[in-house]
């Protein structure tokens, strides 16, 4: 279980992420993702990296269970965080009790989507299965994508109590269609994305590593110091500041949190609300 990275061929790194049950990754696991790219990028022997997952689907966001169970903690001391009444008050405004697992997922989802879109050599992610919030912020901001037939894409953040990966949704879909997709919370097939050109292959699910790898390997053929100047030269043309737009768009979540609104659309999720 974690991050792990191998060598299925010469010039290529595979990452792989496997978080069971549903690749929903801890805090530290955004940074050991990282981490595993931003050295799979360093190493001079790649000139690709792969990134995919084990399990049912690619990745279904951050842990919000992990953020809970601090939720949780915090209010078994006699906290509330909303008021700043209880016990716990002064001990938990100082410590930062009851948002550092939120600050900590902030960070490690920034960390782990820049180093995908900063990687020294083109990452082509394989998806396979749902690929939900954060995982959106790792494909949006990879240099290909294959994927699954059954590969499902979506941002749920809004029935999540969050916000956040517009910015990178928005590098697979036209505007109106992102946002559409955001406001309402829809997922679209990888059919659908192939349509728009944000997907480079559907295969079936069995194929799906062996149809990455085979879009790699054409990759590893090129000279690998031009492919380093090729991705830098690519993203320097990017009219999008990707890591200060995602950065943005993360400030709208800590103060959903913080005005008490993310506390009452998560309640309220699965229950029928008024318009």
């Amino acid at each position: 279980m974690g991050v792990s990275t191998s060598r299925p061929d010469k010039g290529i790194a595979l990452v792989t992420v496997d978080f069971p049950p549903v690749n929903a990754l801890p805090v530290q696991g955004w940074y050991d993702l990282a981490d595993a790219v931003r050295a799979a990028g360093r190493d001079r022997e790649n000139r690709c990296v792969v990134l995919t997952a084990e399990g049912r689907g690619f990745n279904a966001g951050v842990d919000l269970k992990e953020m809970q169970r601090e939720h949780d903690s915090v209010t078994r001391t006699g906290t509330d965080t909303d008021t700043g009444t209880g016990t716990g008050t002064d001990t938990a405004t100082r410590t930062g009790t009851g948002h550092t697992a939120l600050i900590g997922a902030n960070h490690g989802c920034a960390e782990a989507f820049a180093a995908v879109y900063e990687c020294e050599v083109p990452v082509v992610a394989a998806v396979g299965g749902f690929c939900l919030g954060g995982g959106i912020g790792l494909v949006g901001n990879a240099d290909a994508i294959v994927a699954a037939e059954d590969a499902t894409f979506g941002l749920p953040e809004l029935d999540r109590g969050a916000l956040g990966a517009a910015t990178h949704l928005a590098r697979l879909v036209p505007q109106h269609l992102m946002r559409a997709l955001y406001y309402t919370s829809r997922t679209v097939t990888a059919a659908e994305l192939h349509a728009h050109g944000s997907v480079w292959r559907v295969v079936p699910r069995a194929g799906l590593l062996d149809a990455a790898l085979e879009l790699a390997r054409e990759i590893a053929r090129k000279d690998g110091s031009l492919i380093r100047l090729a991705k830098a030269a690519i993203n320097g043309i990017d009219p999008v500041d990707v890591r200060r737009s995602y950065r943005f768009e993360q400030g709208f979540t800590f103060e959903a949190s913080l005005s008490g609104v993310a506390d009452r659309v998560r309640a309220g999720f699965g229950k029928e609300r008024p318009a």
